[in-house]
């Protein structure tokens, strides 16, 4: 054995033998025109000028310009241009009935089959065949493997394939996942400093808890907060328990314990029981028929309180100026949500943001439909836990129509609905329906009433405007709502219900010319039967763009009418708001100067100037530092935050003042995942994730995953992916560490809804090395030949280069190295090699070894 570190000419060429290949290639080029159309040719004998022991080597596999060896490659496989499997496929080379060389893939039967060719059609295709000759028994069938992309595209003819919508995923495809425990954490606090005597110190605190187990195709979930206000007061709240499974003959979610029914036919109700819904994710993209966005305007540096259904669901701090919150958790199908802000002085605002939804079309024979049965779940622990049952079905017709209805049932309630959906072409598309509904209230004589309801939707592609929702509403007197009538039975604890008498709703946008800008309107409209009270809301929009500075203006107006002892009270409020932001990219790479002006017609009016941006390699880190005035005594005001999005969570601190007090905010948010192989630390996670194991392979970061990164174990959780869609996994090759290489850098996985998928990787952990490889008579080991390293579970090979060079990576610091450049023991050999201790980021090492 020779272990050696000296340098040495890593090419193999020397000066006089590069001048003698250079004139070799000019006296080829003017040797005559003939050469342009025959097949590249280099000649062997120029390898043996140094190394005549070697023998003649056989390179025509590489005459052909877009050939490559036969062999196994893992490859991506497209059918017709649709991407439908990722596996190693082995290639052979054949030659066609011209004599054109080429390499075809090894497919067996069942694969096609899989992939939805009707093998029964032709006799020459079984699925028992480990490579089948589809190319011969199908007509006009073609394979061609792309090597630099490492694609196989397949082309069959649409009659020798099952029909299939566009984006179909196989479910023997779609991956359960591992068993694993989950937690989702989310903590913000405040601690706030009075400044002035008529206030006070406070401190307040909020945790959102989402935890669960899958096991199987069984995902179980819990939601639960605790907060702890200025009094320390602590309050926990378990929102929702419960157990699911899809089951994939039905394409449905089976969901029991905790949860909300559907809505596209009743209003949401929560329950505890057991429900059967379809589950429209399970069906391609093509065959496929909501948390709102919660947007708003802060006067100050304020606190923004969401509920629903009387519970805390989210809760923030915001500067002052526009806001939009975009990723609320959702705990039901639909339903109001009563946003609260709270500015720095103290005062409060309340507004309602609705859950919009779209006419129910469904497709051509397209069944939706759910079932739910158990018992009425209350935030208010007097009311009665009622049981009920109910059913709904959607069923697509032809011509554009979709017929839908239900039936609610409970002791004190029933109601049955049917309504008809149509699509009207260019002018858009309609729903209407009708709900007949008999109640029993507390302490009230049974009645009955009507709901009618109209609801639109459309965009004009060509002038640009989109109705995102337009619909109306009315009940009549008599009329209750499942959720009203039993909530109406809370043992004369004063339960109170607003009793809707009609509700009206639009949102709008528009865009006008060409860099004209788009416009946008919202406008909502509710009355109710009790105390004649009334509300009215609606904003309006313009934004635009210009040299890259966006700016725009905003106009919101709200009026709340209610009569008490028979006087008509009136509280209207307008809002108008200004917004300016500017790139300053040129001077530091992803920032913004902003400016933003709030005036209140009942209130004062602020002015804010700010600084905000991203910082850090992958933008990770979010700043913002702003600084304003308010008028009517209140003064200057300012406001500084950062928001850090780690591989092992999120962190966000802020800090603000104003006259009458200062107070410190701060967050942090983040996912812990307990599996077979340990414990990783993650972002934030979402419904379905994916757990990357690498082993060896540390801090190598996640593509198209801002902050994701391998822990020093090499594990990382993506902490999105979508469920029954392929999701593709990539590692960040420019973040390997330098004593790791991969073969795969990329995977893909299917998950299910709730799974917590595993994508695998190989790495090659050790030292890479340049190794020199030589022969008991000196002559280096013949070009060709291949060397590799056994580790047991993986072989770790190589080609051997010209002057006897190897490249290995992943080399452990000491072992056996085995060449072989033919089939009897004469073209054979073995290394016992020991490397240099050296630090990972030494880089390549060069050595020499004897093969003996």
């Amino acid at each position: 054995m020779k272990n050696s570190t000296k340098s040495h000419n890593s090419t193999g060429f020397t000066r006089s033998r590069l001048a003698w290949l250079v004139s070799c290639q000019i006296a080829m080029l003017m040797g005559g025109t003939h050469l342009a159309s025959a097949a590249e040719y280099f000649n062997p004998a120029l390898l043996e000028i140094d190394n005549p022991a070697q023998g003649n080597a056989d390179l025509s596999i590489f005459e052909e310009g877009d050939l490559q060896p036969p062999g196994t490659y893992r490859v991506d496989i497209y059918l017709n241009g649709s991407e439908v499997d990722t596996r190693d496929v082995k290639f052979t080379l054949t030659t066609d009935a011209a004599g054109k060389q080429s390499l075809q893939p090894c497919l067996s039967g069942e694969l096609l089959r899989d992939m939805g060719v009707k093998i029964g059609m032709f006799p020459g295709i079984q699925a028992t065949d480990e490579c089948a000759n589809f190319t011969g028994a199908i007509a006009q069938s073609s394979a061609a493997f792309r090597f630099d992309q490492q694609r196989l595209d397949l082309s069959i003819p649409q009659a020798a394939l099952n029909s299939q919508a566009r984006g179909y995923v196989s479910p023997d495809k779609w991956d359960p996942g591992i068993p694993a425990l989950l937690m989702n954490y989310s903590f913000s606090g405040a601690n706030t400093e009075a400044r002035e005597n008529d206030t006070r110190n406070s401190n307040t605190y909020y945790l959102n808890l989402r935890s669960g187990a899958n096991l199987g195709v069984w995902r179980l979930r819990n939601y639960s907060t605790w907060n702890r206000d200025s009094k320390g007061t602590d309050h926990w709240d378990s929102i929702n328990t419960y157990l699911q499974r899809d089951i994939q003959t039905l394409r449905s979610q089976l969901t029991l314990g905790d949860s909300n029914s559907p809505t596209e036919v009743f209003d949401t109700v929560p329950f505890r029981g057991l429900q059967l819904a379809s589950d429209d994710d399970m069906l391609p993209d093509s065959m496929k028929g909501y948390s709102p966005v919660v947007r708003g305007i802060a006067n100050s540096n304020a606190q923004v309180t969401i509920r629903q259904n009387g519970y805390v669901i989210y809760q923030s701090y915001v500067p002052a100026g526009p806001f939009a919150i975009s990723d609320l958790y959702p705990t039901a199908g639909s339903g109001d949500l009563n946003v609260t802000i709270k500015e720095a002085d103290g005062s409060e605002r309340n507004m309602v943001v609705p859950f919009a939804s779209v006419p129910v079309l469904q497709r051509e024979g397209h069944l939706k439909y759910s079932f739910t049965s158990g018992q009425y779940r209350s935030y208010n622990d007097n009311v009665e836990k009622t049981p009920f049952t109910q059913g709904t079905a959607i069923y697509g017709l032809s011509h554009g129509a979709t017929v839908y209805g239900g039936l609610q049932a409970a002791s004190k309630y029933q109601s049955v609905a049917m309504g008809l959906g149509q699509n009207l072409g260019s002018i858009g598309a309609l729903s209407a329906d009708v709900t007949q509904a008999w109640t029993k209230q507390e302490d009230a004589p049974k009645d009955s009433g009507q709901s009618y309801r109209l609801r639109y939707g459309k965009s004009f592609v060509e002038s640009g405007t989109n109705f995102s929702l337009a619909s109306y509403r009315y009940s009549t007197a008599g009329f209750y709502t499942l959720q009203e009538a039993l909530e109406s039975y809370s043992g004369g604890s004063g339960y109170y219900s607003d009793h809707k008498k009609s509700r009206a709703e639009l949102t709008l946008s528009q865009n006008l010319w060409e860099k004209g800008g788009a416009l946008s309107l919202s406008l909502v409209k509710e009355e109710y039967w009790n105390n004649n009270r009334s509300t009215q809301s609606g904003s309006v929009g313009y934004n635009n763009t210009w040299e890259g500075i966006s700016w725009g203006v905003n106009y919101t107006y709200n009026r709340n009418g209610t009569d008490s002892n028979g006087n008509r009270t009136y509280y209207t409020d307008q809002i108008v708001a200004v917004n300016i932001s500017v790139p300053l990219s040129k001077w530091l790479p992803g920032s913004y100067a902003t400016y933003n002006l709030n005036s209140s017609k009942n209130g004062n009016t602020s002015h804010n100037v700010g600084l905000s941006g991203t910082a850090l390699r992958d933008d990770n880190l979010n700043y913002n530092i702003s600084q304003g005035y308010t008028t009517q005594g209140q003064g200057a005001n300012g406001y500084a935050s950062a928001d850090y999005k780690g591989g092992y969570g999120e962190v966000n601190a802020g800090y603000g003042y104003d006259r009458s007090q200062r107070r410190m905010d701060y967050g942090l948010q983040g996912g812990i995942l307990l599996h077979e192989n340990g414990v990783t630390f993650s972002q934030p996670l979402s419904e379905t994730v994916v757990l990357v194991k690498a082993p060896g392979a540390d801090d190598v970061s996640i593509a198209s995953n801002t902050g994701v990164k391998t822990d020093w174990r090499g594990y990382a959780v993506v902490p999105y992916a979508t469920a029954y869609r392929r999701n593709q996994i990539s590692l960040d090759t420019s973040t390997l560490p330098d004593n790791v290489d991969m073969t795969l850098t990329s995977t893909t996985v299917i998950p299910t809804r709730g799974a917590v998928v595993r994508a695998d990787f190989d790495p090659n952990v050790g030292q890479r090395v340049l190794m020199t490889l030589t022969r008991a008579n000196g002559e280096p080991v013949p070009f060709g030949a291949t060397a590799g390293v056994n580790n047991g579970d993986k072989e770790n090979s190589s080609i051997v280069g010209d002057g006897g060079q190897v490249y290995l990576s992943g080399m452990s610091d000491s072992g056996t190295l085995t060449v072989k450049w033919g089939n009897s023991a004469a073209q054979s050999c073995q290394v016992n090699y020991r490397l240099p201790e050296q630090p990972a980021t030494s880089g390549i090492q060069l050595i020499n070894g004897d093969c003996r």
